[in-house]
């Protein structure tokens, strides 16, 4: 009998095993309110306790919510992030956040070139018919429906020109992403990654993550975009991969270097506090020109010894005496010549510039081209064309508000050279580099085919002053540059 009564416990802990290997009933899910932030640490353990790889300076050793606000000591995400500021230095926010300790600086900042971008937005937009100055990149229109070309351009401005502003952390290639307002000068970014909360003087990098591309800043590092199609890509990448390790976007072609870089200068050791509107205008001769008993310029990298004038690099703490002009035609043609038209060693010029508008949701044109310095339209095509996923669907970010709205803003060039500068004599009678900046043609087809707009262009060449940053020795025909375009008394 024990034996039988032994059987039976044994089948029944033997089935009772067997049902426990059944999937149990999901357990009802906790609230997030009561969920602690870490279980090894106390229920209310403070911003640190997730954020405790934070590294901040010894001038901004500050509590989290002194910034971010929120809440402090609390143990569920919910009550820390209860009136967070994600974004304090935030165009929008810096005022109240940043401005609080350094409120000049922020209101400078605010009127800085670098926050409004006064000068290039309205010579777009009057380009195509503006009758008014716009004061900031908030101030664009947007239009319900696109109707004419200068809202065609303001769409474009917002959407696919304003994607490095401080408005937002840049577009997503490893070299470019950057912090917003205050943070986009003043945070180090590597590979799309915060560093650390330290803030510090800008850098070549905080320079380059919106200077990039073919425009002031890339030329002062030789590069010069190569052009978008796929018989240009070096390494050639697989399609349908993502984002391949491309820094800026696009590959550079490897150009002659500015003088200044190759000697070890950095951006600040020219453009000292150029972010707060507080550097004065400097010109080349006001190094290079000068002469014992003067003033040294106002650099805080400059300084008059043995009557001559040294430069101490911010970057690498190397001196350098800076050389004076010597040649005679720097006399004879110094007032009616920019400095470049001689020394520019090379110039961007693409032209010209076809901007296209789609709704359409047709990609297999844009196969060879889906590299178009923008990150976003990149990602889509390469989705579209080669993902087995659905499709997504065309439409782009405004690069001011984060706003999705339908259709694509596609990019290619005419030719995109940089040999032959192209030199001209400008409105104030000095004789200058110019490039095709505004060499702009935009169009738009909608997804019925319908094409409102086909291949219009602005008023004028769309040519405009530019100095490039190639600087370099002038050489002996020098004045084959400008020489035709002297008047007879030779000036």
């Amino acid at each position: 009998m024990k034996c039988y009564f032994a059987l039976i416990l044994f089948i029944l802990l033997l089935l009772s095993s067997c049902r426990s290997e059944e999937p149990a009933a999901p357990a009802e899910p906790q609230p997030a309110a009561v969920i602690p932030l870490a279980a090894s640490q106390p229920e209310k353990i403070g911003c640190t306790g997730c954020h405790n790889a934070i590294k901040l300076d010894a001038a901004h050793d500050l509590a989290c919510t002194s910034c971010h606000g929120g809440r402090d000591n609390e143990g569920t995400i919910e009550a820390a992030h209860n009136g967070l500021i994600a974004q304090p230095a935030h165009p929008a926010n810096m005022a109240t956040t940043c401005g609080k300790c350094h409120p000049e600086q922020v209101k400078d900042a605010s009127r800085s070139l670098h926050f409004t971008l006064n000068n290039e937005i309205n010579a777009v937009r009057m380009h195509f018919g503006a009758q008014t100055r716009v004061q900031t990149p908030a101030d664009i229109p947007v239009s319900a429906a696109i109707t004419t070309p200068l809202a065609l351009a303001d769409d474009m401005l917002r959407r696919r020109c304003l994607r490095c502003h401080v408005f937002s952390g840049g577009d997503d290639y490893p070299a470019v992403r950057h912090g917003t307002g205050c943070s986009a000068c003043h945070l180090a970014f590597t590979d799309k990654k915060l560093q650390s909360h330290a803030f510090v003087a800008p850098t070549d990098n905080q320079c380059l993550s919106c200077h990039y591309g073919n425009y002031v800043g890339n030329d002062y590092y030789g590069r010069y975009e190569h052009d978008f199609n796929w018989e240009y890509r070096t390494p050639y990448s697989s399609s349908g991969s993502g984002l391949p390790p491309r820094p800026y976007g696009v590959e550079n072609q490897s150009l002659v270097a500015d003088i200044h870089q190759q000697r070890g200068l950095v951006c600040t050791d020219c453009h000292q506090d150029s972010g707060h509107n507080r550097s004065p205008a400097l010109t080349c001769a006001d190094c290079h020109a000068w002469q014992p008993g003067r003033p040294a310029p106002p650099l805080r990298t400059v300084q008059v010894r043995d009557k001559t004038l040294v430069l101490t690099s911010s970057h690498t703490g190397a001196e350098h005496t800076i050389p004076a002009m010597q040649h005679p035609a720097h006399q004879q043609y110094g007032p009616t010549v920019a400095c470049q038209v001689c020394h520019g060693q090379w110039s961007y010029n693409d032209a010209p510039t076809h901007l296209l508008l789609s709704t359409v949701e047709e990609y297999d044109p844009w196969e060879r081209l889906t590299v178009q310095s923008s990150s976003e339209v990149e990602l889509l095509l390469e989705h579209n064309l080669y993902s087995s996923e659905a499709e997504r669907e065309p439409t782009m970010r405004d690069g001011l508000t984060g706003e999705s709205r339908p259709g694509i803003w596609y990019m290619g060039y005419g030719q995109r050279r940089w040999e032959a500068m192209q030199v001209a004599r400008d409105g104030d009678g000095v004789i200058k580099v110019f490039r095709p900046i505004l060499d702009l043609h935009l169009s738009m087809v909608e997804d019925d085919g319908s094409v409102p707009f086909d291949n219009i262009g602005g008023t004028g060449s769309g040519l405009r002053p530019y100095t490039p940053h190639t600087t370099g020795y002038a050489g002996l025909f020098y004045l084959d540059r400008f020489k035709h375009l002297l008047t007879p008394d030779g000036k």
